[in-house]
């Protein structure tokens, strides 16, 4: 038998040649940690927040649902079968009454407006004390958290001061949510984050919270970030320059198509200009950890068109689901039915697929279809957004796969294993 060529000093080599890629992979590409991912984010102004908002939104969706015929009327109006109708209605029912909204952001920007310091003051620490109400009575969503007013010049010290305190507030308050989300909105420069960067920073030593505490979303709306100057995708720099600052990119259907020139009428979360985007956004934060949302539709189910609104919004979720867009934005309260029945029928769709594949996968059964580790985690990373969602339960996965929730999710994010010892 023969022998190897290379020599120690010949791996040594290699290994040194290497240092840096395995330093940026470990860094830079940690991949998904697991955890989960809102479906949706619902905006509102800052204003309007209390306690119970929440529930108050679930009863507005309920109500509209009564009055179009009910849950089931919907699912046949999304095109759902009698079976999938019969999974998803009572799942949606019991979203409405117990997790109305899974992400909620009070909008100190576009939705809330300029209304003067004093106000805006005011308003912020109002809203901080009501969101520590809200945590406190268990009536707030499990992520929650403002919008505040862009770098650009003209705002950003509006909006570094009501960024500084709500989070200060809620630190006076006792101390902030777990699910505390930051957004900041339209972005144009690398510069820009780099400095949302600072300001946290500063913000964590200031009030002596752990490094990392505060994370933000970066809210993609402009062309300047998806195609720079220079010729190059800021975009793709982002998780870079602040590597594990960053939770999310958020695309910005409206902000970004006119920033295109795109007339009003055409302005859509599937319109060409936004498909570009978003595939954009995808390459740039592949392998990552940063998660994606997609837009909003401003058809809003109110009204005589309730119904057509229904349709095209449960059909615009769907649209993103399939191209890898597992989070959106809901503008009102009419939008959670629909919202949540179109997610609920693609994750159950999937269920009975996705869960045979990963038996066969586990007991190395032979099958139509050879399924590689990479396709395994995809499996099982479909069906832990279904469970984390409620589209489906803990005890339909261990029955249909033979296989504990725990083992599914180490297989989706195969770090855990490594890190959790």
């Amino acid at each position: 038998m023969a022998g190897t060529s290379l020599s120690a000093a010949d791996l040594a080599d290699v290994e040194t040649r290497l240092a840096a890629t395995d330093t940026l992979l470990d860094r830079n590409y940690p991949g998904d940690d697991g955890s989960r991912q809102p479906i949706h984010t619902v905006y509102v102004s800052a204003d309007r927040f209390t306690p119970d908002f929440a529930a108050e939104w679930g009863q507005a969706a309920n109500d509209v649902v009564a009055q179009h015929g009910g849950l089931e009327a919907l699912g046949a109006l999304l095109g759902q079968s009698e079976e999938l109708n019969a999974a998803v209605a009572p799942r949606v029912a019991a979203k409405l009454a117990n997790e109305p909204i899974e992400d909620l952001r009070l909008d100190f920007e576009d939705g809330y407006g300029n209304r003067g310091d004093e106000a805006e003051d005011a308003d912020v620490v109002t809203a901080a004390k009501a969101v520590h109400q809200a945590v406190e009575a268990g009536t707030a969503p499990p992520f929650i958290g403002i919008r505040f007013k862009c770098f650009e010049a003209p705002t950003r010290a509006r909006g570094l001061r009501t960024l500084d305190l709500f989070v200060s507030t809620l630190v006076e308050q006792g101390g902030l949510p777990d699910g505390l989300v930051l957004t900041l909105p339209k972005v144009t420069t690398v510069d820009q984050v780099t400095a949302m960067d600072h300001v946290v920073s500063r913000l964590e030593e200031i009030h002596g919270l752990p490094s990392g505490r505060l994370r933000f979303e970066v809210q993609v709306e402009t062309p300047q970030l998806i195609l720079g100057h220079e010729g190059t995708h800021p975009v793709a720099q982002l998780p870079h320059v602040v590597p594990g600052r960053i939770s999310s990119l958020h695309y910005g259907t409206y902000d970004y198509s006119a920033s295109l020139q795109i007339a009003a009428e055409y302005q859509s979360m599937e319109h060409p200009v936004a498909d570009v985007a978003k595939e954009i956004m995808q390459l740039a934060v592949a392998g990552t950890g940063i998660r994606l949302s997609d837009g909003s539709t401003n058809i809003i189910p109110v009204g005589d068109n309730v119904e057509n609104a229904w349709k095209l919004h449960g059909r615009l979720v769907r649209r993103s689901l399939e191209r890898g867009y597992y989070q959106g934005w809901d503008l009102h309260a009419h939008q959670l039915p629909s919202r949540f029945a179109a997610s609920y029928a693609f994750y159950r769709e999937g269920l009975a697929a996705a869960t045979t594949r990963l038996k066969n996968y586990f007991s190395q059964t032979d099958a139509g279809v050879m399924d590689e580790p990479a396709t395994a985690r995809a499996l099982a990373n479909f069906v832990l957004r279904g469970v984390q969602c409620g589209a489906v339960g803990e005890d339909e996965v261990l029955a249909l796969t033979g296989v504990a929730l725990p083992e599914l999710t180490v297989l989706a994010h195969p770090r855990l294993a490594t890190t959790s010892h």
